[in-house]
């Protein structure tokens, strides 16, 4: 009977969706991103309803082995967001557990100024002093020609982002991070689908990060993951995500080890419940199984959204190549990597007869939507300027954020050009032919105005 009421509402809901939402539409106005849902995410999400069993569970069970499998990966840990995955991967380094391997506060680890804040917020919060590492144009990603000056004896780790879907140069940063013995972390939150050399991005680097925002290839509405190949940073993952806590029974079970009344840890008694040990000082970070739900259903689309992501970007691409003069395009920069395309990089070059302003309101004002790359120069971002942050630029002196001066700054040239020259459109799946054109269009009705 259970199973029948269950088919019996998912039929109801199917028809509710059918009926009452216009299936992904775009409006008049062109957005940058959005979620792609269907009647099969709505049912998923009331299949795990059903269960009330309000935190993850069996969906969650799911998803975790299915996103391992699609990356080829061996562990998948699910998370509430994309930057919580970040803080997750910054945070597990820092775990007693890895010995004279781990992260301890003063370390410094390697990143860029041209990127989300959450690559960078989780060093800073974890008392590490980020490097910043100009990016290079076209690709957007770190310079790796400027990395091995920048690393000191005090340099541990590289923790950067695969720009905007634009997978980083992989190869040379492995092999920079191998002869350093430096961790490398992989923001792959704006990137899944994306490869290197026929292998999946987030899963080259010791620990990658993906988000399953709504803007993002998928959506669980929020939701996130860390992936790892290593069992003992699987571990402290979990560890980290699950309060701090060194038991690893899932909710609702117990005593999987068979050992939770016969440890001795820390300076506890013997025989302490070890449901209630606690290695580290962890956090909250699950998900519901709601959200899980769906990110199963979401996961079996993948492969369309991202081959409808490259149509998209391709297309603009060949649209736009005859402006060339005005603007540089995006290009990954290196051979044998597949992007996933998460957005469409456009710079105005310097000599230009217009701005990026300028363009960009025309776009707005033509219901075309925009985004900056990010935080721009984060170095010049009010959570920088007005905090007293230790910090390095390359191979300087040690620097603090709030004492920075044009000089400074001056150190990260294609940062500061991608602030003000550089933005992005929308290549989501969503997006088609019409609304490519449109964004063809009138981008060459203000470039003509501009040069008439």
């Amino acid at each position: 009977m259970e199973k029948i009421l269950r088919e019996l509402v998912k039929i109801t809901a199917k028809i509710y969706f059918k009926l009452l939402y216009k299936k992904n539409e775009v409006s008049s106005y062109i957005p940058v991103s959005g979620k792609f849902l269907d009647e099969k995410d709505l049912c998923n999400i009331i299949d795990a309803s059903l269960d009330l069993w309000l935190t993850a569970g069996r969906f969650n069970d799911q998803f975790e082995k299915k996103f391992a499998q699609y990356l080829d990966v061996k562990y998948a840990i699910t998370t509430n967001s994309g930057s919580s995955a970040n803080l997750l991967a910054i945070s597990a380094l820092t775990s007693w557990r890895l010995g004279d391997s781990c992260l301890k506060p003063g370390d410094e680890v390697i990143t860029v100024a041209a990127g989300f804040p959450t690559t960078v917020t989780p060093i800073i919060q974890n008392g590490l002093v980020p490097v910043f590492i100009d990016c290079e144009l076209e690709s957007y990603n770190i310079d790796v020609s400027l990395i091995e000056e920048a690393i000191t004896t005090k340099t541990k780790a590289i923790f950067i982002a695969h720009t905007l879907g634009s997978p980083f140069n992989l190869s040379k940063i492995k092999k920079i991070c191998d002869k350093h013995k430096l961790w490398l972390i992989e923001d792959s939150c704006d990137a899944l689908g994306a490869t290197y050399e026929g292998q999946n991005v987030g899963t080259i680097g010791h620990i990658g990060t993906f988000s399953f925002y709504p803007a993002h290839h998928i959506t669980m509405g929020e939701g996130g993951a860390v992936v790892t190949n290593d069992p003992k940073l699987n571990k402290i993952l979990k560890s980290f995500r699950d309060w701090g806590r060194d038991c690893c029974c899932p909710p609702g079970k117990d005593n999987i080890c068979k050992k939770r009344f016969d440890m001795q840890l820390g300076n506890l008694p013997h025989g302490y419940d070890h449901k209630y040990t606690y290695s580290h000082v962890g956090y909250n970070l699950k998900i519901t199984d709601w959200q899980a739900a769906n990110g199963v259903s979401q996961l079996e689309k993948l492969p369309v959204f991202l081959q409808k992501r490259k149509r998209n970007a391709l297309y603009l691409l060949d649209k736009l190549q005859d402006l060339n003069e005005y603007f540089i395009l995006p290009s990954p920069n290196i051979v044998n990597v597949e992007p996933s395309w998460f957005g469409f990089l456009i710079s105005v070059r310097p000599l230009a007869p217009f701005s990026k302003q300028e363009l960009v309101e025309h776009l707005e004002n033509n219901n075309i939507a925009t985004r900056q790359l990010f935080a721009g120069n984060i170095l010049r971002q009010p959570m920088m300027t007005e905090s007293n942050i230790p910090l390095r630029i390359g191979g300087s002196q040690l620097l603090y954020s709030d004492k920075l001066v044009e000089e400074d700054y001056s150190l990260l040239p294609n940062t500061d050009f991608v602030m003000n020259h550089t933005f992005w459109v929308g290549t989501f799946p969503a997006l088609k032919k019409e609304h490519l054109d449109k964004i063809s269009n009138v981008i060459h009705d203000f470039v003509g105005r501009r040069i008439s």
